[in-house]
């Protein structure tokens, strides 16, 4: 199961407290079946799997949970306000 850093629970979370229609992140696969998108949400789709670590809400699509099963998502924010996100392998 993908699993979250302390630096996206801490993104997600205040992205609900900001944001009242916000309550997760959705993970996607696109429709090229190659790249994945990461996205607000506010209900999980039927096929999600749904993550929770640390008060964070992540939904994860079956083709993309997959994929991310081994993987760890990291994530800051830059001076500018940008949200960027990074997989790596777990250990």
């Amino acid at each position: 199961m993908l699993a979250l850093t302390e630096n996206v629970t801490d993104i997600v979370k205040q992205l609900a407290d900001e944001v009242p229609e916000i309550t997760a992140l959705r993970i996607a696969t696109e429709v090229d079946g190659e790249s994945l998108s990461v996205s607000p949400a506010d209900h999980a789709e039927s096929e999600d799997q749904v993550i929770e670590q640390d008060g964070a809400t992540v939904y994860v699509d079956g083709p993309a949970s997959e994929f991310l099963s081994d993987k760890v998502l990291d994530g800051g924010v830059d001076e500018d306000g940008t949200i960027q996100f990074a997989l790596g392998q777990q250990a």
